[in-house]
């Protein structure tokens, strides 16, 4: 089984690209961490201000220590937080289908 995290950004005007590069810069560090399976940044081909990121860890104490890590800390809370008009997360594990 696995802990998967699906955070939505909406930056303010006009800092998309400052975000993202920040957002590279985290995802290098963060595929690092032991559990991180994987991390992913996206961007909106409609709204280029739209981000979504996709991380999955193998269990959610995984996901807790990503989030009191240093550059987690410095560039997520430090630095992306403040360009951000909107941001959600969604902590999810995965449904396990039904037998047919």
């Amino acid at each position: 089984m696995s802990y998967v995290v699906i955070a939505r950004y909406r930056t303010l005007p006009g800092r998309e690209e400052e975000v993202l590069t920040l957002l590279d810069a985290m995802a290098r560090a963060s595929r690092q961490e032991p559990g991180c399976r994987r991390y992913r940044v996206h961007q909106g081909t409609e709204d280029p201000r739209a981000i979504a990121l996709y991380e999955e860890y193998d269990a959610e104490a995984g996901f807790t220590a990503h989030c009191a890590s240093a550059h987690f800390q410095d560039l997520v809370i430090g630095r992306i937080v403040p360009l951000l008009e909107q941001r959600d997360v969604l902590r999810c594990t995965p449904r396990a289908e039904a037998a047919a």
